[in-house]
């Protein structure tokens, strides 16, 4: 008996961006449809609009109005808006941030309720999209709030670099002054539970990187590594977590040095990001590690520049779907192996 497939609920983002172009055309590769059972919360509408201008005249979605309706072996749709919105490419728009809000409020919903297994979100314009419903700086923030967490991490995954960041989507001179102990700390517990119940690492090894220059040469150039970090990785190293540190950034990847760690926790967003784009742009992932259910999303934003020109490259939006149905399984393993610790034991000495 075959295991059953994995629903996938993907959201559209921004309809004026390439969102449609990447979902259209990772969706058209049969292989996808193995691994997966994709449902779309979008607009057959704008979908039609967008398959006709990159020439996938023979692709279509199956229209469902519920999860449980979703064909295995088709890519399937649930239509989220009214005939009002139409694609403005390249253009951020009121109703184009509507729209992203509706499919993803959408899917969400059924996320928490179990009828899919995990999301897949595409990129949104996080100006379009704030509105009473949503005033939070991007997904991360959003989630947190609709699954009721107290913190959660935002991770970016490659084959090759997992990499995460304290600080999300803040300026860069609120860094210092959002930085403490308990939060650099309390990052690094999610990130040790993530790469174990996530990603199969059982003694994940953590580098931290510092917050200034040469990780402030031991004072001399701030003084966040001495009072803030270095406590928060001692206090981590006393539960057990891996955490070595702080790491001069710059000198950490120039020095290939990062391969030798399962993990690197960064200390805000373009720290980390820039040198894992650099690595890993086509192929990284953006997880958000912590929540009681499974988002994944490409690592790039909505493109406005290449809207409807038939130029997006859909890499990164594969991967994040291999991504989460890769993630669900861990997870469904891992839960499997602390519910029946012994069993789960013995079988392995059986095996042996």
């Amino acid at each position: 008996m075959k295991p059953k497939k994995i629903k996938i609920g993907i959201t559209h983002g921004d309809i004026n961006g390439i969102g449609y172009e990447i979902i259209l055309k990772t969706l058209s590769d049969a292989n996808m449809l193995e691994m997966c059972v994709p449902i779309v919360y979008g607009s057959s509408k704008i979908a039609a609009y967008y398959r006709k201008n990159i020439g996938l005249d023979n692709f279509s979605f199956n229209l469902i109005k519920h999860p449980s309706e979703a064909n295995p072996k088709r890519p399937n749709m649930i239509n989220v808006l009214s005939d009002e919105y139409k694609a403005e490419p390249g253009n951020a728009t009121p109703l184009s941030g509507k729209a992203a809000f509706f499919s993803l409020e959408r899917a969400t919903e059924d996320l928490k309720k179990g009828f899919i297994d995990a999301i897949v979100t595409a990129p949104i314009d996080k100006k379009a999209i704030q509105s009473v419903n949503f005033n939070f700086p991007g997904h991360t923030e959003y989630l947190q709030q609709k699954f009721e967490n107290s913190d959660v991490l935002m991770f970016f995954i490659s084959e090759n670099v997992k990499l995460a960041t304290v600080t999300t989507h803040i300026a860069i001179k609120d860094v210092s002054q959002q930085l403490n102990s308990k939060l650099i700390y309390n990052k690094l517990k999610i990130l040790h539970q993530s790469m174990i119940q996530d990603f199969g690492i059982n003694r994940p090894k953590i580098a931290v990187l510092g917050l200034n220059p040469h990780a402030s040469d031991h004072g001399l150039i701030g003084n966040e590594e001495q009072e803030i970090i270095i406590p928060a990785l001692k206090q981590a190293r006393e539960e057990k977590i891996m955490a070595m540190g702080p790491y001069p950034a710059d000198g950490f990847f120039a020095s290939l040095q990062f391969r030798k760690f399962d993990a690197i926790l960064a200390m805000y967003h373009d720290q980390g990001l820039i040198p894992f784009k650099l690595l890993a742009f086509d192929t990284g992932v953006n997880y958000t590690a912590g929540l009681p259910c499974v988002r994944t999303s490409p690592i790039h934003g909505t493109a406005f520049d290449i809207a409807d020109k038939n130029q997006a490259n859909p890499s990164s939006f594969r991967h994040a779907i291999y991504a989460a149905i890769d993630i669900v399984k861990k997870r469904a393993e891992y839960a499997e192996i602390t519910k029946n610790p012994v069993e789960t034991s013995k079988k392995e000495t059986t095996n042996e």
